[in-house]
C-alpha cells in the first residue's frame, strides 16, 4: 500500500472514525479531570484541541497558502514557547536540582530533552520516506501531541502551583501546525478530520498523567522539569520560521514571482513575529504577577 492510501488515520473523501473516537475519549477524561482536580491541565488540553481543530478547519478550506500567515503563525508560537520554557521550566529544573544537591541535575534533564527531541524528530522524518499503510504526517503529529501531553501532565502533577500561562504558551503552536497539516492532507486527497486525533492527543495523555501522584523527590522532579524544558525548547526551535531555500515557506513562495525577494522580506517578518511572541508571554506574566 502506498503512502497516504486508505488507513485507520484517514481515508480520501471520508471521515476519520479514529479521530472522532479520540474526541469521545477526551470527553470522558475531561470528566475525570474535573473530579480529580486537574482543572489547569483540562483547560490546556481543550485549548490545544480547539487551536489545532480551528487551524485544521481553516487549512482544509483555504484555496491557497499565504507565506505571511505561515511565518507569523510559526513565529508567534515559537517565540512564546522559547520564552515560556526559559522562564518557567528552566528555573524550576535548576532550583529543584539545587535542592537535590546540584543544579547540574536539572541541566542533565534539559540536555536529555533536547537530544530526545532531536532524535525523535529525525527518526520520524525518516519514516516519511518509508512506504507504510498509514498517513505518516498524521502519525507524526499524533506521536508529538501524545508525548507533549504526557510531559505537560507530569509537570503540572509535580508542581500544581504552576500557572496556566506556561501550558497555554506551550500548546500555542497547535494552531499553525493544524493549518499546515490540513493543507498537506487536502492536497493529497485525504480527510482533515484525521487531525482530530492529534488535536485531542495532548489531553489524552496530559489528563491521566496529571492525576498520577508524583513523589516529592527533588532529583526526579529536576529531571522531569529539565526534560520538559529541553523537549519544548527543541519544538520551539523547530517552529522558528525557516525562510531558507527548500523550506516549507520557500515551497509556498515558489508559487509566486520574485520568490527570492519575498523570502528576504519574510525573514524580517520571521524575526518580528518571534520577538512579538516572546514579548506577549513576558507582558502576560508581568500583568498576572502585578
Amino acid at each position: 500500500m502506498a503512502i497516504n492510501d486508505h488507513s485507520i488515520f484517514n481515508n480520501p473523501g471520508e471521515y476519520s472514525l479514529l479521530g472522532f473516537a479520540s474526541v469521545v475519549v477526551l470527553l470522558v477524561l475531561s470528566g475525570l479531570a474535573v473530579t480529580g482536580g486537574a482543572g489547569k491541565v483540562l483547560v490546556i488540553s481543550w485549548v490545544a484541541f480547539v487551536a489545532m481543530g480551528l487551524g485544521a478547519w481553516l487549512g482544509a478550506r483555504a484555496t491557497e497558502t499565504s507565506p505571511y500567515r505561515l511565518v507569523w503563525g510559526y513565529g508567534l508560537a515559537s517565540g512564546a514557547m522559547v520564552t515560556s520554557a526559559a522562564m518557567f521550566l528552566v528555573p524550576q529544573a535548576m532550583g529543584l536540582g539545587a535542592a537535590a544537591g546540584t543544579p547540574r541535575i536539572g541541566g542533565i534533564g534539559i540536555a536529555a530533552g533536547i537530544v530526545a527531541g532531536y532524535g525523535t524528530h529525525t527518526i520520524g522524518h525518516r519514516l516519511t520516506h518509508v512506504e507504510t499503510s498509514f498517513d505518516t504526517t498524521t502519525a507524526a503529529i499524533t506521536a508529538h501531541a501524545l508525548s507533549a501531553g504526557l510531559i505537560i501532565g507530569l509537570v503540572y502533577a509535580s508542581m500544581p502551583t504552576l500557572g496556566l500561562l506556561l501550558g497555554l504558551a506551550i500548546v500555542s503552536h497547535k494552531g499553525p501546525a493544524g493549518y499546515a497539516a490540513a493543507r498537506r492532507l487536502v492536497r493529497e486527497n485525504n480527510s482533515a478530520t484525521a487531525l482530530l486525533l492529534p488535536a485531542a492527543g495532548v489531553g489524552l495523555t496530559a489528563i491521566p498523567s496529571a492525576l498520577v501522584t508524583v513523589p516529592a523527590n527533588p532529583a526526579a522532579n529536576a529531571i522531569i522539569f529539565g526534560f520538559a524544558a529541553g523537549i519544548f525548547l527543541h519544538v520551539a526551535m523547530d517552529f522558528l520560521p525557516n525562510c531558507e531555500a527548500g523550506s516549507e515557506i520557500d515551497e509556498v513562495c515558489s508559487l509566486e514571482e520574485h520568490s527570492h525577494d519575498l523570502l528576504d522580506e519574510l525573514r524580517t517578518h520571521g524575526v518580528g513575529s518571534t520577538v512579538l511572541g516572546a514579548a506577549i508571554v513576558v507582558l502576560a506574566w508581568v500583568a498576572i504577577s502585578a
